[in-house]
């Protein structure tokens, strides 16, 4: 079962980044809002990973 979601998200993100491919490109609307829904979750995820990494960093240096 858990394969079979991994395989679904696999699918959302691939058809995501063909999506902001095909709207920079000058696609449909619908296109163009999943790209920039794509690319939002994107900057999400990627700020989230930063703040746990800084968290993580901080826990080190709490001790001096």
């Amino acid at each position: 079962m858990i394969i079979v979601l991994l395989v679904g998200v696999l699918a959302l993100v691939i058809g995501g980044c063909v999506c902001v491919v095909w709207a920079e490109r000058g696609g449909p609307r619908w296109a163009r809002a999943v790209a920039t829904v794509t690319l939002v979750l994107g900057e999400l995820a990627s700020s989230a990973a930063k703040s746990r990494r800084r968290g993580t960093n901080r826990s080190g240096d709490d001790g001096d």
